[in-house]
């Protein structure tokens, strides 16, 4: 309970768990929600069931009550379908009858319109008063297979299979849909949480339970959207790294589409769409993000009852040439290391197999093969230490005899601490033999691309359980000193403050500047450019000047105070040129940076994730490159590293083409310290540094030019 209360976390046991049951809304009607419901509890529920109804007196056989005040007895769940207008009625009696935990099933809340979501705003109002966890509204209910549970409280046709499988989802409709198709694949769920609208009860109350749930294994997420990123990323690492109790978390995140940039933003906000932040906070917490519902289910099945691989060494073994050639097409896009068997498993293999079997990698054992050939092929795999993982293919042949097959590799699967994943290719002729995988926890699919994904993924699961712990770097900044000047500084319209306070800010943070001065009069700028020394850059300094160098307001490379002077008074004349209405306040004259790669850093505050911190290749094209990596803060080390070497053109940070590779460790510093800043000032809403000059190697990097929005009072 400690936990739970430090996390914030709601206690949902009740929802799942419940001794005893009340259905508001229970009908005697065929074909309605409340039958439906009730109907499903009454099947195998081990606990109570109490039908609420003030116009029956029994449904299905059961005595029913007029409301859940006549009911003597204590409740833990009330589940609710009735009209959405009489819910915040009904949840004060459930309050004041002191039910821990509801599922509204009713929709007609905020998913309807403003007048719903006044409603939904009402009834989450009243759960509070009462300290109720309530899930929903709008949703399917909610299932759990436990035998000493065994709990439907869902309008389902029928109750999913007992298995190690949660499936939690944000839509009730792709429940019913799900449910339907793990019956024809036998596949076992333990718990089915629709959450609705997430009114009250989210992913991170229902992760958590799961976490400790002693009967789930792998647990499958189906998000719109997320209630509490940083909550989601911090339970998620604490599943991850609970040796005795991790599980795979896969999720399925709908809305890809970025979305809509502001007309006026930083680079960064224009680059920082919703997906790509998901994409970066899934990267953070350890969990498998895929792209389809089969995706998700396939990659279950490979989890709940397969070892895990050691490393990405396989091998193929198969009786056709044409799927052994698509399955190690597909190990060598997945990144799977398709390894020769050493001297002694050939050896054995060569007593056991035909002359004309091919004993390379793939392992063809020939189109005649039968149940003898695959046995030997993949004991002798087994039992070779040069390979950690193994993929069996089968066609169905006239002399292939399917069912024996299957026996022999779940035979040989017990006692055997590699994975197997098979691919039997067919309909009819092959059904037998992978129901027969299948129901002996071998997972089987119909083409070989499906089962290399399924082993690619759990080595991919395992480089993530092996990833060392974050450990976040602080600091030692002038924080104070930087609230104090964002609560003060003047901004313009969008909240951008000036080039010469948006540079302080940085340097409080130890990020690295150029000398740099202010100048009102061209006098001023040759001033300031003799005191830090040619060359020189002029930037102008203007509110209404969102990018400097588009409206002529910038000059580069200025050798002498003749080239400053000049310089000076085109900038004026060209901004004014381009943008007629702009207040030019000053001109920044600014110490030339030595040659090195341009790159961008900034930070976005998301809403629901807060501060995501990105990283690229930078300058006048980043937004048409888009060559960029994120993520949320805090970044550690190995965050800092992990967003570098991410981007495509990684490589020419290492060095091409004769190219002394360039200064990662200034970046990863500067990352660091960026996330530091977006961390500890809640204010900044954007910032782009662009670009960054990193140098060569130990020679560090340099700010060049940055802007930073806060918020509008």
């Amino acid at each position: 309970m400690n936990e739970l209360n430090e996390l914030n976390i709601k206690d949902i046991t009740s929802v799942l768990e419940p001794k005893s049951v009340a259905v508001i809304g229970a009908s005697r009607k065929e074909g309605t929600v409340g039958y439906a419901i009730l109907n499903n509890l009454l099947g195998k529920f081990k606990g109570k069931v109490f039908p609420i109804n003030p116009n029956a007196d029994s449904i299905l056989g059961v005595k029913s009550y007029p409301s859940i005040k006549d009911i003597e007895d204590y409740i833990d769940l009330a589940v609710i379908a009735i009209k959405a207008e009489l819910i915040p009625d009904t949840l004060h009696q459930c309050g004041e009858k002191k039910i821990k935990s509801v599922v509204i099933i009713s929709a007609g809340f905020k998913e309807t319109g403003e007048k719903g979501l006044e409603l939904e705003r009402q009834v989450i109002k009243i759960a509070k008063q009462y300290n109720i966890s309530m899930v929903g509204p709008n949703c399917l209910g909610v299932i759990n297979t436990d035998p000493n549970v065994y709990l439907n409280a869902a309008f389902t046709k029928e109750m999913p299979a007992t298995g190690s499988i949660a499936f939690v989802s944000q839509s009730g409709a792709l429940c019913t849909g799900v449910l339907d198709y793990i019956k024809t694949q036998h596949i076992g769920l333990s718990k089915v949480v629709s959450l609705g609208n997430k009114a009250d009860v989210n992913e991170n109350d229902v992760l958590y339970y799961l976490w400790k749930d002693s009967q789930t294994k792998v647990i499958l997420l189906y998000l719109e959207d997320l209630a509490d990123g940083k909550k989601f990323l911090e339970i998620s690492r604490k599943i991850l790294s609970d040796e005795k109790n991790r599980k795979p978390i896969l999720v399925l995140k709908s809305g890809r589409t970025p979305a809509g940039a502001k007309a006026v933003a930083s680079h960064t906000g224009s680059l920082a769409g919703s997906d790509e932040v998901y994409n970066a906070l899934f990267k953070q917490a350890g969990v498998l993000r895929v792209e389809s519902i089969k995706e998700l289910f396939d990659y279950a099945i490979g989890f709940v009852d397969q070892p895990l691989p050691k490393s990405n060494r396989t091998v193929i073994i198969t009786n056709a040439g044409g799927p052994g050639i698509m399955a190690t097409d597909a190990c060598v896009n997945h990144g799977l290391n398709l390894v020769q068997i050493d001297t002694e498993s050939r050896l054995k293999l060569q007593q056991k197999l035909p002359p004309h079997a091919s004993l390379n990698n793939p392992i063809d054992v020939i189109g005649d093969a039968q149940h003898d050939r695959y046995e030997a092929a993949l004991e002798g795999v087994l039992n070779d230490r040069n390979v950690d993982g193994v993929i069996v293919l089968l066609t169905p042949q006239s002399m292939t005899d399917v069912e024996n097959i299957a026996e022999i590799i779940v035979k040989l699967s017990k006692n055997n601490n590699k994975p197997i994943i098979t691919s039997f290719l067919g309909g009819p002729d092959v059904a037998k033999g992978k129901e027969i995988l299948i129901t002996n926890g071998i997972p089987c699919y119909t083409f070989p691309e499906e089962s290399v994904s399924v082993l690619s993924i759990m080595n991919e699961y395992v480089k993530i359980i092996n990833t060392p712990k974050p450990q976040v770097k602080t600091f030692n900044v002038n924080k104070n000193y930087v609230t104090e000047l964002l609560n003060k500084v003047k901004t313009n319209k969008y909240g951008f403050i000036p080039d010469d306070a948006a540079f302080k800010v940085l340097e409080a943070y130890g990020l690295p500047t150029l000398s740099w001065g202010i100048a009102k009069t061209a006098k001023e700028a040759v001033e300031i450019a003799n005191k830090i020394g040619y060359p020189v850059a002029l930037k102008v300094v203007s509110p209404d000047v969102v990018h400097k160098t588009d409206a002529g307001g910038v000059r580069l490379n200025l050798k002498n105070d003749e080239e400053v002077k000049t310089s000076f008074e085109s900038i004026f004349k060209s901004v004014k040129e381009h943008i007629p209405e702009a207040v030019i306040e000053a001109i920044m004259v600014e110490k030339m940076a030595n040659k090195g790669r341009e790159i961008i850093l900034g930070i976005k505050r998301d809403k629901k994730l807060g501060p995501v911190i990105m990283f690229g290749l930078g300058g006048i094209y980043v937004e048409v490159l888009k060559d960029v990596s994120f993520r949320v803060a805090p970044v550690s080390e190995y965050d800092a590293i992990s967003m570098i070497k991410e981007i495509k053109t990684y490589k020419l940070l290492e060095g091409v083409r004769g190219e002394k590779p360039y200064d990662i460790e200034a970046i990863i510093e500067c990352i660091q310290r960026l996330s530091q800043l977006a961390i500890e000032q809640e204010k900044i809403e954007e910032l782009d540094i662009n670009p960054l000059i990193v140098c060569e190697k130990g020679k560090g990097a340099v700010v060049v030019d940055t802007r930073i929005a806060i918020k509008l009072n």
